[in-house]
């Protein structure tokens, strides 16, 4: 559908691009990501015919770019760019009419009932139907990008250029958008092209992606390909971490925020754990990674600031916990400090709590819970993720001393 060969330029005195190349196929979305000034719009700029390239070609259905009037270009490829402040006094109706203006002949182009039918289909799609007769600056800004967007699919496109399609809206309508573009790839063979700053959003819908760093192609593949930790690093130079998503096959990426709290002083012990004739908690001063089983709140992995086994009515809102019939009996504590980190352990007959200052990896979650489950079947494995990186092996066998 388009194939873009060894492009370069920019614009007059300043290239920006150099040496781009790639192929969408009919039916694709194909998401572009890279920094600020990394070229991105003015890729996307190129591919829609509003800049010439210095070198290289755009081929649109095997023709060069060049060789399409503006009329029939109009026809294939359709634009969604940012959304400006600058509205003009038109209604969302008329709006959305002017994208069958390509599809119009004649010396006096008027819509025709074809067009009318269209274009309320694609109010109807994007949801702006409902304020058809409003005039532009009345909307939000996220209410003129789904008025825009309409307009583009009244053009009934081949290919649809979007520029950041989600700015301006609301998490929702990010959602109906990106999934409705995503349906309309397989049901339309539509051809999207989108650029996108939201990692995760391009991970999560784009088939592939083309990674550009300071006006050149850094890497183009599949989401999981591109979407790797030392590359996103290397490219944008900040610190992230990779993680899948929990429902889908999908690639995730996070900040890692550099925290400015004293953490490292705090060492988890027996001053945080207090017990009463109701209850056995443990209050981290700090919220840590936990992985546990058999819990009424809080099991699988999460984030919490403490730990609870109660029995009876007893709040415990932030916390993992256990419910149990009958008062626990016989908790035994031990602290233990390695070179690497400091660790407590609070174990009694219907539980094993294993907390430890350090960085532990989700091998040593796996392996401290599988050490854990030879003795309990209620078990909690915490860790601050502050410090040093804890052995894994060691670790294990100082846990199967002690438990």
């Amino acid at each position: 559908m388009l194939h873009v060969k060894n492009l370069s330029g920019g614009y007059p005195g300043h290239d920006i691009l150099t040496d781009i190349s790639f192929s969408v196929s009919s039916g694709e979305l194909f998401g572009i990501l890279g920094p600020n000034g990394s070229g991105k719009t003015t890729l996307l700029k190129m591919i829609s015919g509003l800049l010439t390239s210095k070198q290289g070609e755009i081929l649109v259905q095997d023709k060069p770019l060049s060789t399409f009037s503006s009329k029939e270009l109009a026809r294939i490829i359709a634009v969604l760019p940012q959304v400006s402040s600058e509205v003009f006094a038109y209604t969302v109706r008329e709006t959305v009419s002017l994208g069958r203006y390509a599809h119009q002949t004649g010396w006096f182009q008027a819509n025709k009932s074809e067009d009318e039918q269209i274009v309320v289909e694609a109010m109807k799609m994007t949801g702006v139907d409902q304020f058809a007769d409003k005039l532009l600056h009345e909307l939000s800004g996220g209410e003129r990008q789904r008025v825009f967007l309409a307009q583009a699919l009244a053009q009934e496109p081949k290919i649809l250029l979007l520029d950041e399609p989600t700015n301006h809206l609301d998490l929702a309508y990010q959602k109906e958008l990106l999934d409705q573009l995503k349906s309309w790839t397989r049901t339309r063979d539509l051809t999207v092209i989108s650029i996108f700053h939201d990692l995760n959003i391009a991970g999560l819908y784009c088939d592939r992606i083309l990674l550009l760093h300071n006006g050149q192609p850094h890497m183009l593949g599949k989401p999981e390909e591109v979407l790797q930790e030392s590359i996103i690093q290397q490219v944008y130079h900040t610190k992230v971490v990779q993680l899948p998503h929990p429902e889908v096959a999908k690639t995730q990426m996070l900040l890692a925020p550099n925290l400015q709290e004293d953490i490292h002083k705090v060492t988890l012990g027996q001053e945080f754990l207090y017990t009463d004739e109701t209850s056995v908690e443990f209050r981290s001063p700090i919220p840590l990674k936990t992985m546990a089983i058999g819990a009424v709140h809080g099991a699988g992995i999460g984030w919490y600031d403490g730990i609870t086994a109660q029995w009876g009515e007893k709040s415990s809102s932030g916390r993992i916990t256990f419910l149990y019939n009958n008062p626990v009996e016989k908790v035994e504590m031990n602290s233990i400090r390695t070179d690497e980190c400091t660790i407590f352990i609070v174990k009694s007959s219907g539980f094993i709590w294993i907390m430890m200052n350090g960085e532990l990896s989700d091998e040593g979650f796996l392996q401290s819970m599988a050490v854990a489950a030879r003795s309990a079947s209620n078990i909690v494995v915490a860790s601050t993720q502050m410090g040093k990186l804890v052995d894994s092996q060691l670790l294990i066998e100082t846990l199967t001393n002690f438990i």
